[in-house]
This record gives structure tokens, sequence and C-alpha cells, in this order.
């Protein structure tokens, strides 16, 4: 049984952290503040806890209302709370899910966590008022066990289907010297031969008995050059029509989250520029910011312009990536090889400053790992004159294309609502007339501080205006990226204070106590205060955030990180209905997704 403790005190004190979020005081009374408990986190949000029974009357009221409401459910996902020490001002709880709702429309979130005992592991499916909790509700199944009532298909997402046990419990090891040694039989070659293979009737794709229409079935992928990795699609055909389809993915799975509560806090920063491979250091940037909210580090004004520096920079080099290979994609080969030689140039420059070149792990806790090196600006100043120039050839020569634009104006297109209910953000949105970016909407690391636009579409979200709207956004990040060059800020690379990695070794000679916390600090690596702290930025592919939980050790309790491309993946067969396979090419290819974005 879950006991809901101190409630009424708790919720006296915690109360003023609301008090300019009205939704807050009309759940109260609506619902009865009895049902309810507000913790206090590093969260720039409301984090509420509500009892089960009232989950589903709670999430219909938040999502539509007149006080404000959350159109989107940003991310769902559990917590195996069994382990957590220090835990305090929370309810009893064996397990936990969270629901993590946002607004565009009033720029704000709320979540909602639900306390689960080991006996009890369930909760009503909310798949019938947000679309995009599918998925999200399978993977919370998949990792800890947490079924959901109603929900049309829960079966493993990521994990093979014959797959035994839940990977993100805590009495689910993370390391293979813990676990039996394992010894491919026949009988388990069988069995897991048996469990691809492809059930239509599982998905519900059923041939109607009541007429004499005949359906294919086409597996496309995962090996397919125009899947965009190891992602697999299983077609339903009539003709060259798609009838229906189902994305299949997980072949890329690595345990990103899994790994977060072995690594230390610093050393867990490589892992991050791997969860997409392509934004290198954008995807740093949300894991070192939560970190430095629950340590209570603010980095110098140099710090943050060098962040944003090596940011935008990646931004350009993915954006190059994702317009050229969608010109690929329908039919065009020269752009890639041009594409490249303007990737290389933009490598030249981050291998300068960071010495690494995709994978620079180069963003430390409280700094980066070294000051710019002398004449990193001549680089620079050779690719701002170089770019623009190259761009233009590209929407000329290419984009301009009669052919290009036949197959992609008006393909693959939907709405604003319908791309509020899956969930997709980045330009996939802004495509639809949505005016939000995270750099201007909720600044960090000093956004706030550069002039630059954001380009947005008109009403509706097809394959052709998503790329256009990549082209502007290289375009603006060049305009970022003159500003850094303009006004790089003096100073040092690094806070002073004492959980920043590695701490400044040269006080380190002269006070013992300094030279204690140094060792401690390279070896085991800082310990963060108890806390939960949270972060979105704007990713290359739309938003990508991280949650952290630390119950005050050198490692995460739990790390939750939400990529934008799982949610953009699952919208595909409510868009590519309909249409013909040429036309899933182009969809696919004007998504920009990788698939270690979609399995982390």
């Amino acid at each position: 049984m879950i006991i809901y403790k101190k409630i009424f005190f708790l919720n006296k004190i915690n109360k003023k952290l609301y008090d300019k979020n009205p939704i807050i005081g009309s759940l109260f009374n609506i619902f009865g503040e009895k049902n309810f408990f507000i913790q206090k986190t590093c969260f720039p949000h409301p984090v509420l806890w509500v009892k089960s029974v009232i989950l589903i009357p709670v999430i219909k009221f938040i999502k539509i209302n007149d006080i404000c409401s959350y159109e989107m459910l940003f991310d769902l996902h559990g917590i195996d709370e069994r382990l957590r020490t220090n835990i305090k001002d929370i309810p009893n709880t064996d397990f936990t899910v969270f629901y993590h709702f946002l607004s565009i429309n009033h720029n704000c979130d709320l979540i909602l966590k639900v306390a689960l005992s080991e006996n009890k592991l369930q909760l009503p499916t909310i798949t019938s008022i947000f679309l995009n909790a599918n998925w999200y509700e399978r993977e919370t199944w998949e990792m800890f066990g947490i079924k959901f009532i109603g929900h049309p298909c829960l079966i493993r997402i990521l994990m093979p289907q014959n797959w035994i046990g839940h990977p993100l419990r805590k009495d689910y090891t993370s390391h293979a010297t813990e676990i039996d040694s394992f010894f491919f039989t026949k009988q388990k070659e069988d069995a897991a031969m048996e469990a691809l293979r492809f059930r239509p009737e599982l998905w519900g794709l059923k041939r109607d008995k009541s007429n004499n229409v005949k359906y294919m079935f086409l597996n496309f992928g995962p090996n397919h050059p125009s899947s965009h990795g190891a992602f697999r699609i299983i077609l339903q055909l009539y003709g060259e029509k798609i009838v229906n389809c189902v994305p299949d993915i997980g072949y890329h799975h690595r345990g990103a989250e899994k790994i977060a509560e072995r690594q230390s806090w610093h050393n867990y920063i490589p892992y991050t520029d791997r969860i997409e491979y392509l934004g290198g250091c954008v995807n740093e940037m949300p894991y070192i910011l939560a970190i430095e909210k629950l340590a209570g580090i603010i980095v110098p004004d140099r710090v943050q312009v060098i962040r944003i520096l090596l940011s935008e920079l990646f931004r350009i080099n993915s954006h190059l990536l994702f317009i050229s290979t969608f010109i690929q994609d329908v039919g065009s080969m020269s752009t890639v090889f041009l594409a490249f030689t303007d990737r290389q140039k933009i490598y030249d420059i981050i291998e300068y400053i960071t010495g690494a070149r995709m994978h620079p792990a180069w963003f430390r806790i409280g700094g980066i790992a070294k000051d710019l090196p002398v004449n990193w600006h001549r680089l620079l100043k050779e690719f701002l004159l170089w770019m623009p120039k190259r761009l233009n050839f590209y929407v000329k020569s290419a984009l301009k294309n009669s052919i290009l634009v036949s197959r992609s104006v008006g393909v693959a297109s939907y709405n604003k609502e319908e791309a509020l209910s899956w969930g997709i953000t980045g330009a996939g949105l802004r495509a639809t007339g949505v005016n939000f970016d995270v750099r201007k909407k909720r600044p960090y690391s000093g956004y706030q501080n550069f002039d630059f636009d954001i380009p947005i579409g008109d009403k509706l979200s097809d394959a052709y205006t998503r790329v256009l709207l990549k082209v502007e956004e290289i375009r603006q990040s060049l305009k970022i990226l003159k500003q850094c060059l303009l006004n790089m800020p003096h100073g040092p690379f690094k806070s002073d204070h004492p959980l920043t990695t590695p701490p400044n070794k040269k006080n380190s000679l002269f006070h013992i106590e300094t030279m204690i916390t140094h060792f401690l600090q390279s070896s085991w690596g800082p310990v963060m205060p108890v806390n939960e702290s949270f972060q979105m930025i704007e990713a290359t592919k739309g938003i990508n955030s991280y949650y952290l939980i630390s119950d005050g050790n050198s490692t995460s309790y739990r790390t939750r990180i939400r990529t934008p491309s799982f949610a953009h993946l699952q919208q595909i067969p409510s868009v590519i209905r309909g249409q013909l396979i040429s036309d899933l090419i182009v969809y696919l290819g004007s998504i920009d997704f990788v698939m270690s974005d979609v399995d982390r």
C-alpha cells in the first residue's frame, strides 16, 4: 500500500513554489488536495505526485482546460525506487511512473508521478488520451515490468521478444561479468529465430475476409540504405499503396540509461556524444547543465559562449548531412559528396579546438576541458566566408530542381494538432507554424544574448518544408557563430567550484584539503547533492533532455534520456498510410533521424 506521509505540512511549504502556476490550484480544488503531493526538486516546473485512482481524469483535465492546456506528452517512463537512499519528503514507493507534459502555448511543463507497490505494478493506459503514449508505455513495461491495462499492443519494443527480465530494474546487473556465461545452443538459436518471425495478427494487420482484396507484406530494412540505419518497417501493401505499416526499432539499442547507473557523473560524459552520434557536443549540453543545476554551479561567460560555439558547429554539420542525404534519397548523388567537403571544414575546426572530431567529450562539469587554442578564429573565419555561398548553391542546383520539388511538396504532411499529439519537436513541429525553439523560449548557456531568428513554416509540415527550414537554420547558426567570433568573452574556462571536474590542480600544491579533494574527484568522481534535476535543449533533430536523480553518490541513481527521434518514428504509420512506397522514402529522408537517437 502506498502511504502519502505529511501531505498537508509539506504541501503548505512547497505550495509557494507553484503560486504562479494556476493549474495547480485548479487540480487541488477539483480533485482534492489530499490526492496530491508537491515534490521539491531542481526542476524549473511543478512535480506533483497523484494517486493512481484519479490518474486518468487528472490527465484528461490537464490536456483540455480553460486555464493552461498541456497539449503534448513530452515523456513517460519509470523509476525503480527500491534501492534509493536519502529519500526525503516523497511518498513511500517501490516503483514510480512519471508523466511529463508540455504546454506549447504557455511555454510551461508539468510532471505527474504515480507511486506503485512491488506487488501491484499496473496502471491504466493513456493511449486514448495521448497517441504517443503507446511506445513510451511499451518501453516502460519492457524496462521495469509495469503493466498498462488496456494498452493495444503491450509487447517488447527495444529488446528481442524472447528476452527475459526487465533491464532497468535495480536487481538487473549492467556488468556482463556478474551474469552467467552465455552458450548459444541450437535450441536457443531456434527460439531466437522464432521470436523474429513477423506475425501480422499480433499488430492488428489482418486481411478483411469479407472481400477478395489481397494484401502483400514487404520487409523494408533493417539493412535498406533508405532506412537510414538499422531500422525495419513492415509494410502492408495493396499494389504499391501503403495500407498500414509497423516500425520495428531496437536493433541499435545499447542501454545508455543503464550504463549511467554504473559510471561516475564525470565518466559518463563520453556516452552523451554517442546518444545521437551526429550531434557531438550538442548532446553533452543537457547532461552537463542538469548536473550543474544539481551542484549549484554557475559557469563563466566564456564557458557559455564556447559551448554555444561548439554546439552550433555540430548543428550545421548534422544539418548538412541531413539535407544532402535527403537530396540523395530523391535521386541526386552529387550533393552528398559536395556536402562532405563542407563537413570536413567543420571537423577541422572542431579538431583544432578539442583534439577530436565526431565525439570530443569536451564539455566538463563546471566548464570545458581546455581553453580555446591560439588562432582558433582563423579556421572559423574561413568557414564563415565559405559556407553561405555553398548553401546558396545547394538550394539553386538541387532543392529548386523541379523533380525534387514535385516529389516532396505535399508529401508526408501533417498539421499542428497531429504534430503535438505525436510529440514532434524541432523543425518537424515548426514547419506546422509553431514557433517553439528551446534556445529562444527557454534560453540556456547564454543563448538569450545572441541575435538570431527561428524559421517557421506555414500550416502544414511536408517533406519539402522540413528540409527548407533546416537550410534556414544553418544560416541562423552561421549568424550565431559570427557573434561568437566577434564577441568571445575573456575569463576562465572553468568554474571555481569544488564539484567542478576535474578541479583546478594548481591549488592542490599548496593546500592539503584541496589536494585530498582533487584526489577524490579524480578517482571516485564528484558526489552530487541529493535532488532531482532536468534540462532540455534544442538539439539537431528536436528537443533532447536529461532527467537526473542523485541520491548523494558518485553515480546517477536514474538517468532518463528523452530523444526526439524516438517520438518522430512513432508517427510514421499515421502519416504514410494511403501513400506510395516512393513517398515513404522521401518521408524517411525528411524526418532527420539516426537510430542511435531512437534506441539509445
